[in-house]
C-alpha cells in the first residue's frame, strides 16, 4: 500500500486525498442572509450530527486565510437554511460555488423562486424538494498547528423540515430515496447519484 505521513504532505494533497477518499458526501446548499444580501453557498463537508437531537455538522473552510460569507452570517445571525440536491437542481448549485464580491447575492446568478420559512428569518428554495429551517447551536473555530483559523465548524439544530410530499410516507416518516435521487460530491468536479442499493440485516 501506498504511506504517506500527513505532515510531509501540502494542504492540498491532503485536502485531495480525504476529499476524494470520504466519498459519497451529501451537500448542503445553505442560505444566509446579510444585513442586505441573500448568500446561498454549497458545503459539502456536512452530516447529520446526532440520532437523538435534531443536530447537523457543517465545516467551512476558510478562502486565502479568510471567513467564507456563509459562515460570517451564520455567527452573526445564528440561523440557515439548509437545502439538499437532487439532480433536477444540480446545475444551479454549482452556479452558486462562483466567488462573488460581499454584497453580490448567488441568488442574482440563478432563477429560483423564494419561500418564507417559519422560525427563521432567512427565506427557502421552494423548489428544492427537502430544506431544514435551522439555529446555531454551537460553535467551534478550527486552528492548524501554527493556531491559523482554517475551518468553522457549526452544529446547527434544525426547527422545522420540509419535504416534498412525492418523497415520503407521512405516517411512516419515511424517505424514498430513489424519488429524491440525490447529489452527491466526490472529488474535484465529480459528482454522482444513487445507484443500486442493497439490504443487510444487523445482526442482532
Amino acid at each position: 500500500m501506498y504511506h504517506f505521513s500527513s505532515d510531509e504532505l501540502t494542504p492540498t494533497e491532503r485536502y485531495k486525498l480525504l476529499s476524494g477518499s470520504v466519498i459519497p458526501r451529501p451537500i448542503a446548499w445553505v442560505m444566509t442572509e446579510d444585513v442586505n444580501t441573500l448568500n446561498l453557498a454549497p458545503i459539502s463537508f456536512f452530516q447529520v450530527a446526532c440520532g437523538l437531537m435534531p443536530w447537523l455538522a457543517l465545516s467551512v473552510g476558510y478562502r486565502n486565510g479568510k471567513r467564507k460569507d456563509t459562515a460570517d452570517n451564520i455567527l452573526t445571525h445564528e440561523e440557515a437554511v439548509v437545502h439538499l440536491v437532487d439532480e433536477s437542481l444540480v446545475k444551479q448549485m454549482n452556479a452558486t460555488a462562483a466567488s462573488l464580491p460581499h454584497d453580490q447575492s448567488e441568488l442574482d446568478l440563478i432563477n429560483l423562486p423564494l419561500v418564507d420559512s417559519k422560525s427563521v428569518s432567512v427565506p427557502g428554495l421552494r423548489d428544492a424538494k427537502i430544506r431544514f429551517e435551522t439555529k446555531l447551536y454551537d460553535y467551534k473555530l478550527l486552528k492548524d498547528r501554527a493556531e491559523h483559523p482554517v475551518a468553522d465548524f457549526f452544529f446547527l439544530e434544525v426547527t422545522d423540515m420540509y419535504f416534498d410530499e412525492a418523497l415520503m410516507d407521512p405516517a411512516k416518516k419515511y424517505i424514498d430515496y430513489h424519488a429524491f435521487n440525490p447529489v452527491a460530491r466526490l472529488a474535484g468536479p465529480n459528482y454522482a447519484t444513487l445507484g443500486p442499493d442493497f439490504e443487510l440485516k444487523r445482526p442482532r
